[in-house]
């Protein structure tokens, strides 16, 4: 079910305000729609009713499901490949920021985040002062949040999100909208619910901009929003698919059973026949006299079973195209070779189109990261970006490698670049690259002071010992 949001006139808006307010208003209730149906193809919940042409797939059959997850994977193969790995900068302090980063949880925030931005086309982060860690960042999808572009400021204009919802009272297992956020240059105004009403509250800040960024894939001039990976040409051909096993497993079921017939009997074996088809079907033995009527012998025969080979061909030919559509390899959906298997060097190269993909993503994204730490960074120390110092602004959001080569690629390139670097031996990125997670380097640093301290020591209990036997 759907959620319809409907503010009417707030007390304590300007005119512009309840402009704005509308107009995301109607921008929301629009989409609504649209998301849902993106929500039911990325869940796999698509039955024959919205699939079926009317010409072989039965009526009474309509409201079966045929499980299909190419929807999911299409948004889950790229967004896996969008690792976001924190802030990096040309060595200025990044304590304050690597705080708020933990204290938001913002790796594994971002890794949902991707999913919804690629589900939807957008999704949006929003930020609030907070008492006990500076800056709250949330990131909200277009089901519980709306914005309107502006191409003059070449950003969002103004934005809401849906913070809190209560228990719609006249119906049953849904929910309404009773905490909204409405953001806008100058205010974050917190509109609150009574039932029949809404009332604002002001919340002024200095950043002279909405303290909302959207996260946008695939935009275009006329879609600055983006567009969603479950777009109307990938939905065809899951809908082609689904119709496609359907049509298999009804044909499976006749297969099974191939039509048999007999000629020449009388009434009575007729009857006797007809009476019990089934064990008719499976018995071992069929006999029947000769028609004393007649006196001809009866014919047993067996229709010509039907073959899955054309729909297994047809399933193989929807899968290439939506694979070819996607960017997945053709192994992602399904289709496997075992004639001659795809080698690991093909593959790799079939995966090109989606480390591409990713890298453009990251891309995106970085850039978004980047304005959301700046704004973070302001709202914690209470300044606007404007005063923000040359290190806080000179950030950058870290992407591990979208084509994921294996630690012994990585391993090898670190130390043919150590041997000519010697330096980059003694930094966390070559340890990185032979394999170790931040834990692990924590962990080697940790030790390694250790051993260098221990080290100390000794040196300077020999020197008390060479001082004594002077």
């Amino acid at each position: 079910m759907t959620t319809t949001l409907s503010f009417g006139t707030v007390l304590g808006l300007t005119g512009e305000e309840q402009r704005q307010l509308t107009e995301l208003t109607e921008a929301y209730n629009y989409h609504q729609s649209r998301n849902a149906t993106k929500d039911k193809y990325y869940e796999g919940h698509v039955s024959l009713q919205d699939v079926n042409l009317g010409i072989a797939l039965p009526k009474g059959l309509s409201k079966l499901e045929v499980g299909c997850n190419w929807g999911q994977k299409a948004v889950d193969a790229l967004a896996s490949r969008s690792m976001f790995d924190g802030f990096v900068s040309n060595g200025g302090a990044l304590d304050g920021l690597q705080k708020l980063v933990a204290d938001n949880r913002l790796i594994a925030a971002y890794a949902k985040a991707c999913r919804d931005q690629l589900k939807y086309g957008c999704v949006f982060a929003t930020l609030s002062a907070d008492a006990d860690i500076g800056c709250r960042i949330r990131f909200h999808s277009p089901a519980a949040a709306s914005a309107l572009w502006s191409g003059e400021k070449g950003r969002i204009d103004c934005g809401l999100a849906i913070i809190d919802t209560v228990q719609d009272e006249h119906q049953q297992d849904s929910w309404r909208p009773a905490l909204v956020n409405f953001y806008t240059d100058t205010d974050v105004i917190v509109l609150r619910s009574n039932g029949s009403s809404w009332a604002a509250e002001r919340k002024p800040h200095r950043m002279g901009r909405p303290l909302m960024e959207p996260l946008i894939w695939n935009a275009t001039s006329n879609k600055p929003f983006g567009r969603s990976r479950l777009k109307r040409a990938i939905r065809s051909l899951i809908d082609d698919y689904v119709r496609t096993v359907a049509n298999a497993t009804i044909a499976l079921e006749f297969d099974t059973t191939p039509q048999k017939y007999i000629l020449g009997v009388t009434d009575e074996q007729y009857d006797a026949i007809t009476s019990d088809k089934f064990k008719q079907y499976v018995g071992a033995l069929i006999a029947a006299t000769s028609n004393p009527e007649t006196g001809e012998n009866p014919v047993f025969g067996q229709l010509a079973q039907g073959s899955l080979q054309p729909h297994v061909e047809k399933m193989r030919m929807t899968a290439t195209q939506f694979a070819a559509a996607t960017g997945l390899t053709v192994t992602d959906v399904g289709v496997v070779n075992d004639a001659n298997p795809t080698s690991s060097d093909a593959i790799l190269a079939q995966s090109q189109t989606l480390v591409l993909r990713a890298q453009q993503l990251n891309t995106g994204n970085g850039d978004a990261l980047h304005t959301i730490a700046c704004m973070a960074q302001a709202i914690a120390r209470n300044v606007s970006l404007t005063e923000l110092t040359e290190e806080e602004r000179d950030v950058m959001a870290h992407f591990k490698n979208p084509a994921m080569p294996s630690v012994a690629v990585t391993a090898d390139a670190a130390i043919k670049i150590a041997t000519a670097r010697q330096e980059f031996a003694s930094t966390d990125t070559f340890l990185e690259m032979i394999g170790f997670d931040q834990a692990d380097i924590r962990r080697i640093r940790a030790q390694e002071q250790r051993a260098r301290g221990q080290a100390l020591l000794m040196e300077m209990d020999d020197a008390d010992n060479d001082t004594d036997v002077e």
